[in-house]
């Protein structure tokens, strides 16, 4: 069944990753036409994924829009970065110092604290107005040298212990494969084979 989606998002990167792990179903991924999302206010990977949502789900009532919400929790680090994880660095934080404060914060961990994972929270948006969400998860431990050059955010300093290596040191095809965002995102094109 085909199915179109309003994704409340402007990073290319996520979009691309999105289209990417959705290519198997019948399904069309709109950007909203927003300049600007609401500030992401909530304590909670859920509440900011239904910040989002909500706020593009009320300029397109008769669609169904998904608003997500990702990021790296370190629990030796008290769960760290975590919902700030793309804003830890500060005000003008991009990838590169995100990751340079991580790696100053997890320098004095031990092997056994360097456990963490990438996770990523969907809240759905139906055209009735009810709300559900979706999550994946990636486990793997944090690594003191980034390496590779795919993907975006912490992934070169994201080791798969299996893999033997960082999530930017995989193939598109292989991260899609095992990835949070892939995990939740098909859980949702999965529901809403079935829903519409």
């Amino acid at each position: 069944m085909s199915f179109k989606i309003f994704l409340a998002t402007k990073n290319p990167a996520k979009l691309r990753e999105i289209k990417e792990i959705l290519k198997k179903f019948d399904c069309t991924v709109l950007l909203p036409d927003v300049a600007d999302f609401p500030p992401e206010t909530g304590q909670t990977f859920q509440e900011n994924a239904l910040i989002k949502a909500s706020f593009v789900g009320r300029m397109y009532p008769q669609h169904y829009v998904a608003g997500e919400d990702s990021g790296l929790v370190v629990p030796a680090l008290n769960g760290m970065p975590g919902v700030l994880s793309a804003r830890f660095a500060g005000p003008d934080a991009n990838d590169g110092k995100n990751i340079e404060k991580l790696l100053q914060y997890s320098k004095n961990l031990k092997d056994g604290e360097r456990e963490a994972y990438f996770i990523c929270v969907i809240a759905l948006i139906e055209p009735s107005g009810n709300h559900r969400f979706f999550e994946g998860r990636l486990y793997g431990r944090i690594v003191q040298e980034p390496s590779g050059s795919n993907g975006f955010g912490y992934d070169p300093i994201f080791e798969i212990p299996e893999y033997g290596k960082t999530v930017a040191q995989l193939s598109v095809e292989e991260k899609n494969k095992i990835s949070h965002r892939a995990k939740a995102f098909l859980q949702l094109a999965e529901y809403l084979e079935m829903a519409v």
